[in-house]
Formats: C-alpha cells, sequence, structure tokens
C-alpha cells in the first residue's frame, strides 16, 4: 500500500482550506440579532448587512431575528450552529452581562464563538415622559428625589441596555425605583410616550428620533463627554452632572460560531474592517449619536479581551442588585 507523507496530507488540507476560503461565501449569510425586528440592535446590523455586501462579493446577507430571554435564546442558537461561516451573531453588551444575569445560561460567552470584532459603541440618554415637571436635568434630579416610592422605570426586559443602565443609574442616585420590564424597546418606549411610564435610560439609536420630534423630554447622556449629534449635543453627561464616574455605552459585536474556519474568519474580519469605513454607513450611525470603533478592538481577540473586562465590571453591580432569571 502507498505511503502518503504527513506533510503531504498537511499541505492538501492547508490548500483545500484556502481554496474554500477564496470562494467564500458561496450562498447566502445569516446574521441572527437576538431581539425583535425595529429595535436598537436590529437598526444596527441591517444597516451593517447591506454595508458588508459589497466586500463580501456582493452576496446576500439574511437578518434572522431570534429574540427572547435577553438575547441569551439567539445567542444560543449561534454558539449550536454549524461552524461553516454562514451564521453569525450580532449582539450588544448582552453577551457580557448574561454570566451573570442567567443561572442556567446555554452557552459560555468567552467559549464556544469565535470573536470577529466589534462593531460601534452606542451612547445612552436619560429620557422622561413629555408631561414630567422637570425640563433640564438639575430639575429632574430634584423631581426622582422628592418621589422616592413613586417612580417608575420602564426598561426594554431582563438584561437588556435599558435595564443594565437602569440599575446603574438607581444604584449612583441611591434612589429604589419601581422597575416595569418590557417584552422589548419598542412597547417600551410606547408607554413612555404614552405617559404610563415616567423615565427610561436607553440607547441614542432609539431615542434620537423622539427628542428631535420633542415627543420626549431629554435630560442626560451616560457618557464623560459630550455627545456631537447636533439635537443632543447640548445634554449634560451624568459625570458632569454629580454622578462622578457615570459612563455607559452599549457596544455591538459580531460573533460566529465556535470552529469556524480561520480562513473565513480572517475574511469576514476584513470585510468587517471594510464596512466600518463605507460612508453610507457611517452616516447613519453618526445620525444616531452611535460611534464606529477605530482602535484594535475592531480584530477578534482586542474585542475578546474586552468583553472579558465588561463581565468583570458588570458582574458585580448585578450581583448587588439580585435580580437574575433562571
Amino acid at each position: 500500500m502507498k505511503r502518503v507523507s504527513l506533510t503531504a496530507v498537511a499541505a492538501a488540507l492547508s490548500f483545500a482550506a484556502f481554496s474554500a476560503a477564496a470562494e467564500y461565501p458561496e450562498k447566502p449569510i445569516t446574521v441572527v440579532v437576538p431581539f425583535a425586528a425595529g429595535g436598537p440592535t436590529d437598526k444596527v446590523a441591517r444597516d451593517l448587512a447591506e454595508a458588508l455586501r459589497k466586500p463580501l462579493g456582493g452576496q446576500t446577507i439574511v437578518i434572522e431575528n431570534v429574540g427572547g430571554a435577553g438575547g441569551t435564546l439567539g445567542a444560543a442558537k449561534v454558539a449550536k450552529a454549524a461552524p461553516d461561516g454562514y451564521t453569525f451573531l450580532l449582539h450588544h453588551i448582552g453577551m457580557a452581562t448574561a454570566p451573570a444575569l442567567y443561572r442556567n445560561l446555554q452557552y459560555k460567552t468567552l467559549e464556544d464563538f469565535e470573536y470577529v470584532g466589534m462593531i460601534n459603541e452606542v451612547p445612552m440618554t436619560v429620557i422622561g415622559r413629555s408631561t414630567l415637571p422637570a425640563n433640564n436635568y438639575a430639575e429632574l434630579a430634584k423631581w426622582l428625589d422628592a418621589n422616592k416610592g413613586k417612580i417608575n422605570l420602564a426598561n426594554a426586559g431582563l438584561g437588556s441596555a435599558s435595564h443594565l443602565c437602569g440599575l446603574l443609574f438607581q444604584q449612583s442616585l441611591k434612589i429604589d425605583m419601581t422597575t416595569v420590564p418590557y417584552k422589548g424597546t419598542a412597547p417600551a418606549m410606547t408607554d413612555l410616550l404614552g405617559g404610563q411610564v415616567d423615565i427610561m435610560c436607553d440607547q441614542t439609536t432609539n431615542t434620537t428620533n423622539q427628542i428631535e420630534a420633542g415627543k420626549v423630554k431629554a435630560f442626560a447622556v451616560t457618557t464623560t463627554k459630550r455627545l456631537t449629534t447636533p439635537s443632543l449635543a447640548k445634554l449634560p453627561t451624568l459625570d458632569e452632572s454629580g454622578i462622578k464616574g457615570f459612563n455607559v455605552s452599549i457596544w455591538h459585536g459580531l460573533y460566529a460560531p465556535k470552529g469556524t474556519p480561520k480562513a473565513v474568519l480572517d475574511k469576514v474580519n476584513t470585510a468587517l474592517k471594510a464596512a466600518l469605513k463605507d460612508p453610507e454607513f457611517i452616516k447613519r450611525e453618526e445620525a444616531l449619536g452611535a460611534v464606529i470603533v477605530t482602535d484594535a478592538r475592531v480584530n477578534g481577540p482586542e474585542h475578546k479581551k474586552f468583553v472579558e473586562a465588561e463581565i468583570n465590571k458588570w458582574g458585580p453591580v448585578i450581583k448587588a442588585a439580585g435580580q437574575y432569571a433562571d
């Protein structure tokens, strides 16, 4: 029987992998968004999908919304998907907070995914119903202090960006509020617009249009620096308003199932970097107050280090609040 050297086998496998990567993608790619359509993360995903098409040879990119359990159902689906380069996950900060929030998480954040890269950082705004007596943050702070035990704070559900920001906001002020969770950002905003709840802390991608239309009152932003978006530029930061060190941004990243070939990951990462420089994508993100990531976190390894640091940051906050899900 003819013997084949290990070197020859390795060379053949390497060539096969190279050929597969060169031809990739040969069919539509699915990007799973672990939240309902129409929300902030869905908006980012759909804008990014359009920007990714050209650097990926014009291939179709399908957005699949798999909502539920604070984003963990969609993430679990991708973790269990075939690692063939045709299924990806676009997720926000929930990627880092789920380990603390969920006792029976169906995946391991740092072990069950390949990290492609970080996309953007989205500041958040503290907003209130249009009938709220306060008209600026100083007045809001007095109103909150005077109405302890009567304040309704809306959020988009356990583990959502608005939930996390609300937790930190309450802890920073040392004021307990009645948390009102909804099944998504849209219904939470609907009730805020209708005056059924008092305040909410949510991403600029979801609040900017409502602020510009004068349908809600805006009081502050959650970053340490003021924003440059025209309609938000005059808003003070919570840090300068007296809550020193308050800094919350909701970031988004792209992930693949563990075991996805490196050649494919490299190709998608190259496409991601090109998409993040796409003028139309930049224009859409900046109009909503989002900041495109341009540093080393656009690479998988650095993004993974960042997520690990976020896990360490949010774990104590969630533990102190005592809010968990099974």
